[in-house]
């Protein structure tokens, strides 16, 4: 187990022939490369960002953070603390009413609502409302009971993993998809499953690494590598064929 001070001494951020153009299942030193580069460019991002910390909003704020940004998740966070429903308990006692206008800047809020209480009554059945005997299952079993739960997908089932947990299941996302595409890395199947498959594949299995690495491809892509990219400003411009201009984004 490493500190995410550590990580960065494991891998080393040269590959043999970096700049070379391709379309290829990337490697090993593909992905120690890339988190290398990423760290040396940023340095420590400190995930998961909460306003007043604990495993109970780290799994609501994995919840509200779908299809939103996190600034709108921090503003529902903040609206559930100061209205008194910061349990699961409460979640699934307030009327869905109150509840819609509580977590509005959320987005999506009457389905997010549902998703909130579907939780907060699963974990209150199975786990007597304690997330720490979730946490202490296996990996596997614990990600395929969070899936059983109406609303919660693989990506936040595995935040939940990672962040609250702190066992390693990489997350995968959008931002995740468009820069490995955008470096020509070709993934077989293009799943959720294939994505991360390559990671556990590669990689130590380091919660920490995990944390860090899905951390700063997400700061990297919400600010340099966007929709439009801004190639110029990317710590990664030499090495890809977007930036090298060989391939449109």
């Amino acid at each position: 187990m490493h500190t995410p001070s550590e990580i960065i001494y494991e891998f080393s951020d040269s590959r043999s022939d970096p700049r070379a153009p391709r379309s290829v299942e990337p490697t090993r030193e593909d992905l120690e490369w890339l988190f290398a580069a990423l760290f040396d460019a940023y340095g420590p991002r400190h995930w998961w960002p909460t306003v007043h910390g604990g495993s109970f909003e780290l799994v609501v704020g994995a919840i509200l953070v779908q299809n939103i940004s996190w600034s709108n998740v921090e503003r529902a966070l903040v609206n559930m603390r100061d209205a008194g429903v910061w349990s699961f308990r409460e979640i699934l006692d307030a009327p869905d009413e109150e509840m819609h206008e509580i977590i509005r800047p959320s987005g999506y809020y009457k389905a997010k609502t549902r998703k909130l209480k579907e939780f907060a009554e699963f974990i209150l059945g199975e786990h007597d409302g304690d997330l720490a005997r979730l946490f202490a299952l296996p990996i596997g079993e614990m990600r395929e009971q969070l899936l059983s739960v109406w609303g919660i997908g693989e990506e936040t089932a595995d935040d939940i993993i990672l962040y609250g947990a702190k066992k390693p299941s990489f997350v995968i996302d959008m931002y995740t998809r468009r820069l490995l595409a955008r470096l020509g890395w070709e993934i077989r199947g293009k799943s959720y499953a294939a994505y991360q498959e390559l990671f556990h594949k590669l990689l130590p299995h380091d919660p920490y690494l995990f944390n860090e690495y899905h951390a700063l491809i997400d700061y990297h892509v919400a600010r340099i590598c966007r929709k439009k990219p801004l190639c110029d400003q990317c710590v990664l411009a030499e090495d890809c064929p977007v930036g090298l201009g060989v391939t449109q984004p």
